[in-house]
């Protein structure tokens, strides 16, 4: 298949795909994602083949605002859930509801819950409405890889496999959306994302989190997700005379390793495999991901991930590499 990269000025024939029960890759505020009619069970189950996606691991429905929640819900909307879109749509957050039994159970996962978000990019948006019905979309990869955060990284997982990639450019976020359960008392955060769990709390009150146990009930709860092909190591410390020591003993068993930290860098890294997180939570979490696939590609022998904050949105930024980590460093 001939994969076409389309501007944002021209979406006429991505929406056409999606009226044809094609698949789109699109940019949104958060990561690039992969996009279907939500209410064609043949097209989401293309999703996950064009991914390699597990089957058991649900779908969130994209839509323009709380009157498209409602369609999409059984029963009345949860109190928790109008309070979070009021404050927080369209954005990156979200809700979990009791499902309209008529969303196609791909989507579901066979669950009788469905997750629902409202991104605010203008592509995803023009792209909701000449649809003309909810958008389908996990991360535009391949299952297991670090989503995309540029056009650039959709093609390198997706060309030949979906027919348009809309080029928005690189995306605000940088991680997926912050994930609330409304169907539990309190609201439990499924998943940590661009809405930091204080942020949350400040609308909702108290929020539990996600024990591991029960329904996945939204992605990226189950599968090791986000890794490159290197081998990740999670240095949990952020204290330089700490780190620098570590990463020392780490190049002996990695001649070829790669930092990614965040600023003052570790001194000792040679050849350029080194990325800058920067100086703070919002800056590591619009680079992590690309920074992820920039050392893949120089194929080292490890990359080390140096982080240690949950302020804010550095609880994204830990369960992120949390997911993508084959060892965790304490020191």
């Amino acid at each position: 298949m001939e994969t076409i990269i389309l501007d944002t000025g021209d979406l006429a024939p991505a929406v056409e795909a999606l009226k044809a029960g094609q698949l789109v890759a699109f940019p949104t505020e958060t990561v690039y994602g992969l996009g279907a009619d939500g209410t064609n069970a043949a097209a989401c189950r293309r999703i996950f083949e064009a991914k390699g996606r597990p089957q058991d691991n649900p779908l969130i429905l994209h839509v323009l605002d709380k009157p498209a929640l409602m369609a999409l819900t059984l029963g009345p909307l949860p109190a928790a859930a109008a309070a979070l879109v009021e404050a927080f749509w369209p954005g990156p957050l979200t809700v979990v509801v009791r499902a309209n039994p008529d969303i196609p159970g791909a989507v579901r996962a066979g669950l009788d819950t469905v997750a629902v978000r409202s991104p605010s990019h203008p592509a995803a948006r023009d792209l909701i409405a000449g649809l003309g019905r909810p958008i389908a979309a996990p991360s535009a990869n391949l299952s297991g890889r670090p989503s995309p955060t540029d056009a650039g990284a959709v093609w390198e997982d997706m060309a030949g496999r979906i027919p348009y990639i809309v080029d928005g450019g690189s995306t605000h976020v940088g991680l997926e959306s912050t994930v609330v359960d409304c169907t539990t008392t309190p609201p439990t955060l499924l998943r940590p994302g661009g809405i930091g769990l204080d942020m949350v709390a400040s609308v909702v009150g108290e929020v539990a989190q996600a024990s591991g146990h029960g329904p996945v009930r939204a992605p990226g709860m189950k599968y090791r997700h986000y890794a490159p092909e290197a081998p990740v190591i999670w240095l949990d410390r952020i204290d330089p005379e700490a780190v620098q020591p570590a990463l020392a003993e780490l190049a002996r068993d990695y001649p070829k390793l790669a930092v990614i930290a965040p600023e003052p860098l570790p001194q000792a890294v040679l050849g350029g495999r080194q990325r800058s997180l920067g100086q703070d939570a919002v800056t590591a979490a619009h680079r992590l991901f690309q920074a992820i696939r920039q050392l893949d590609q120089l194929k080292p022998d490890g990359i080390v991930i140096v982080w240690e904050s949950e302020d804010g949105l550095g609880l994204a930024v830990k369960n992120r590499i949390e997911k993508a980590a084959t060892t965790r460093v304490r020191l």
